[in-house]
């Protein structure tokens, strides 16, 4: 279970048949358009709609900003053997962020990446700050919680390509053929990957800069990892010839 704060994700869950438990909203604003329209869309699937007193939500609420209606729903929690094998998977380890973590599963949903997979002490998906940066993609694409190793192990066995993200000595992104069934590994916001878990991908790969930072924003490098696989599946941009496959 967990709560979604303002409309836009709200409607985002009634529009993906999200299994809503209850709607709460702020009895002074019960009667503005929007949130009637809401609350009537609600009401028609069966959600039991609930007015609050003012102020209610605003103590009980994560965001800055006070949100007039907000709602609690329930997520499914497969296992990563749930998951199909097609396409991009991105794996998220470690990742501590809400904010990044949330910029991912949004930029994974718009790259059409097959699942988001979070691993070892990444933050909780369902974290009210990440809903709000998912901006309701959360609803789009399996997003889950598993361990690293079962993961790869799992992709792996299903003949899928592992790669592990480094700042520098991989395989440069635009020579990665991440046409196939891929799963990128994307490490933590200030450290990246330990070597246990680069070594424990098939391959690495690095994303060229020019400039003088070492590294990127981890929610950047996986949105450019993300459309880098769109468009080479897309055909806008041709994957490498294969070389060996042996490693980095």
């Amino acid at each position: 279970m967990c709560v979604l704060e303002g409309p836009d994700l709200v409607i985002a869950a009634l529009e993906a048949d999200a299994e809503f438990e209850a709607l709460y909203l702020d009895a002074a604003l019960a009667n503005r358009s929007d949130l009637l329209a809401i609350v009537s869309r609600a009401e028609a699937r069966g959600v039991r709609a609930f007015g609050l007193d003012p102020g209610v939500l605003a103590k009980v609420s994560d965001a800055q900003t006070p949100q007039p209606i907000s709602a609690t729903v329930r997520f499914a929690t497969p296992a990563v053997s749930a998951l199909v094998t097609d396409g991009l998977t991105l794996v998220l380890h470690d990742l501590r962020d809400p904010g990044n973590v949330g910029t991912i599963i949004r930029s994974a949903d718009a790259a059409g990446v097959a699942a988001v997979v979070l691993t070892g002490q990444s933050v909780d998906p369902y974290n009210p700050k990440t809903l709000r940066a998912t901006a309701g993609s959360i609803f789009h694409l399996p997003v889950i919680v598993d361990e690293l190793e079962t993961t790869l192990a799992y992709f792996e066995s299903a003949g899928s390509r592992t790669w592990a993200t480094v700042v520098r000595g991989g395989t440069e992104l635009l020579d990665c053929d991440l046409s196939t069934p891929s799963v990128v590994v994307i490490g933590n916001e200030a450290d990246g990957l330990d070597d246990a878990s680069v070594a424990r991908c098939q391959s690495s790969l690095s994303i060229a800069m020019a400039g003088a930072n070492e590294s990127l924003n981890a929610g950047v490098a996986a949105s450019l990892v993300a459309f880098a696989a769109y468009w080479q599946r897309v055909g806008r941009m041709t994957p490498p010839i294969p070389r060996s496959l042996g490693g980095s």
